[in-house]
């Protein structure tokens, strides 16, 4: 089962970046014998004696070992470390529900600390912290050439404390910025009825239910079934459902979303290090969503288990994906206590579509490609070039005398910060959702017309036989 790895007070999750993981062409791996292993096992004894001894400072011999066992670990890929008494308890923490810290996901890449994407309602999000955003200092501190581990552990604090990040974003100056460290409350799933933002007939306009995952989580497959019940009983036209900078979580938590719109078909394979150690799983009989419309949203920050729901919906038909390329997080990390209340945290497969397409460096590639984008109105409300533009036209005797100063403040309130700005205004402002809301529109309207036409062509056979 997927798992992520949330250490300490700051949700982690460790991905594999472009350029380390690119592959390449490698001699056979030449096994040690039994005799060689043992030798070298020597040998590391005897380094950590001799560095123990010698160091100039007292050495802190736990501290020591927890490095040399990390450090394995490490050597076969970035997801797979040691976890201390402290992480493993905090990571079981995590997979209840709650956490303490950021609420942010990051990754090491290239001896820096970068953000995979913030969580929903949290101290991260709620500061503006953005999916590809790099981390360079923790109060003053630079991070380049720490461990994941060891700058997660400068984050972590007691809840209510703060802590100074330094972020550099692509085209922008580096800016710090402080948060308060707080509990996190992980709410896999938010949802609603939306309406089109700019439709002015609200009786012809079909409503549409949005479903939000911002993680998949132990809870996330119940909130997913209430949600579908809801949205159901309103007679919804269609579904987004909505990945976007979802980081992923649980193998069993996005099989069940998958399956939860899927009447049958495969919705993911797991291969191990074995030829023969694959495993398969299908969706079972039942879509929630009754066959309607439905339009999966990503975006480079959704990973791992989000492109397993998208890679399942995308291949089975069942769905359209739009947005931008996700992240390409394919590969199975599972936890291997080892009894003392620390544990290994492994990779052991990789992930495949149900087209046997692998995640792994590569990602979805969404059927509609949306980036997001400013929504600017490019035609003016009025023309300069009508008939009120001719020097001798005849007046309008009933129109009013427009006051400017009105227009200038209605100009003024449209800036706004848009973090002031309400629901619908932030919906009608978010490109890729309303592109997302258009599809599953026609989707829906072309469903509805394939059906009067069958309807129609049955009622004509039927005459035929009378």
């Amino acid at each position: 089962m997927l798992k992520k790895l949330f250490l300490l007070l700051v949700l982690v999750f460790p991905i594999i970046n472009a350029d380390a993981a690119k592959p390449k062409k490698e001699e056979p791996i030449e096994h040690l014998t039994e005799e060689q292993i043992y030798s070298e096992l020597k040998k590391l004894a005897l380094v950590f004696e001799t560095a123990r001894d010698n160091f100039v400072e007292e050495a802190d011999e736990r501290k020591m070992l927890e490095g040399a066992m990390n450090g394995m670990l490490s050597a076969l890929d970035p997801h797979s470390s040691y976890l201390s008494k402290e992480d493993f308890k905090e990571f079981n923490d995590k997979s209840q529900g709650e956490f303490g810290g950021l609420g942010i996901q990051i990754t090491s890449d290239k001896g820096a600390v970068r953000v995979i994407s913030p969580i929903d309602d949290t101290p991260a999000s709620k500061a503006g912290i953005k999916a590809g955003d790099y981390i360079t200092r923790i109060d003053g501190e630079q991070v380049f050439d720490l461990t994941l581990n060891q700058a997660v552990k400068k984050m972590k604090g007691k809840p209510g404390t703060k802590v100074k990040l330094t972020i550099m974003r692509e085209g922008e100056e580096a800016k710090t910025i402080t948060l308060k460290r707080a509990i996190i409350k992980v709410k896999s799933i938010k949802y609603e009825e939306k309406e089109d933002a700019f439709s002015l007939d609200d009786e012809k306009a079909p409503k549409i239910g949005y479903i939000r995952i911002s993680d998949f989580g132990a809870t996330t497959t119940k909130e997913l079934h209430d949600a579908l019940k809801s949205l159901e009983k309103k007679k919804v036209a269609g579904y987004v459902l909505d990945l976007r900078n979802n980081p992923g979580g649980f193998l069993t938590a996005a099989i069940d979303v998958s399956d939860a719109f899927l009447d049958d078909g495969e919705i993911v394979s797991t291969r191990g290090k074995a030829k023969t150690d694959i495993e398969r799983m299908f969706a079972k009989k039942g879509d929630l969503a009754n066959g309607k419309p439905v339009v999966v949203l990503i975006n480079h920050g959704s990973a791992s288990a989000s492109e397993i729901v998208a890679g399942a919906l995308q291949d089975n038909g069942r769905a359209i994906i739009m947005g931008s390329k996700s992240f390409g997080k394919g590969s199975v990390q599972q936890q291997k206590p080892l009894g003392d209340g620390t544990a290994i945290h492994i990779t052991i497969a990789r992930y495949y579509t149900p087209s046997g397409r692998s995640i792994q460096n590569e990602g979805i590639t969404p059927d509609v490609e949306v980036l997001q984008s400013k929504l600017e109105v490019l035609e003016k409300k009025e023309s300069l070039f009508s008939e009120a533009s001719f020097k001798n036209s005849l007046k309008n005797d009933a129109s009013k005398k427009k006051d400017s100063k009105k227009e200038d403040k209605k100009t003024e309130d449209e800036e706004e910060d848009y973090l002031n700005l309400t629901d619908e205004e932030k919906d009608a402002r978010d490109y890729q959702l309303q592109r997302a809301m258009d599809m599953v529109r026609a989707m829906s309207k072309m469903g509805q017309k394939n059906i009067e036409n069958k309807s129609s062509d049955d009622k004509k056979e039927d005459s035929k036989k009378k």
